[in-house]
């Protein structure tokens, strides 16, 4: 079981944080119109799996921005932003932000968590118990885990060019 902080308070996180070589676990969550989708749908992809708390935070809008612009030309690359929202707030919020970039999915997780604990990011304590902590999981075509970045501060940002550069060499 990992942790980390938020704010400099530390924050325990349930589950185990699976590594770079593992498979990757299956999950389900419900993009904007309410379908479900799970890891097996996105099966043959280079992914990149974004857990962030909620898009209703300074750190977490700018993140999703970001990686709209930065996989918006990268078509061999989808990108999964899960979160807690409900998928009508992140709808709204994809275009209050202008994100409509095929390779860009926003998912909550409000009706199944099995990505935050299958991941090891689901927060068990502290004032955003329940939500995923930020991380970034870059996935294969063959569903194996090829990067983990757990952030240790869940008010920063992860680093982007690391992640999309491991992303790029699975294309």
């Amino acid at each position: 079981m990992a942790s980390v902080t938020l704010k400099g308070n530390p924050i325990s996180l349930e589950g185990n944080l699976p590594q770079a070589g593992d498979k990757a676990p299956d999950f389900k969550v419900a993009k904007q119109d309410l379908s479900e989708i799970s890891l097996k749908d996105l099966s043959g992809k280079v992914k990149i799996l974004v857990a962030v708390p909620s898009l209703d935070t300074p750190v977490c809008a700018i993140e999703t921005k970001k990686f709209n612009e930065k996989v918006a030309k990268e078509s061999a690359i989808t990108t999964l932003i899960i979160s807690g929202d409900l998928p009508f707030a992140m709808k709204r919020f994809c275009a209050t932000e202008g994100i409509q970039s095929e390779n860009l999915i926003t998912g909550s997780q409000f009706k199944d968590f099995s990505f935050s604990k299958n991941y090891g990011v689901h927060i068990a304590s502290g004032p955003l118990s329940g939500l995923a902590a930020r991380a970034v999981f870059v996935v294969d075509k063959s569903d194996v885990i090829r990067y983990v970045e757990l952030v240790p501060e869940i008010a920063s940002e992860p680093n982007y060019e690391t992640i999309l550069a491991e992303a790029k060499k699975l294309t």
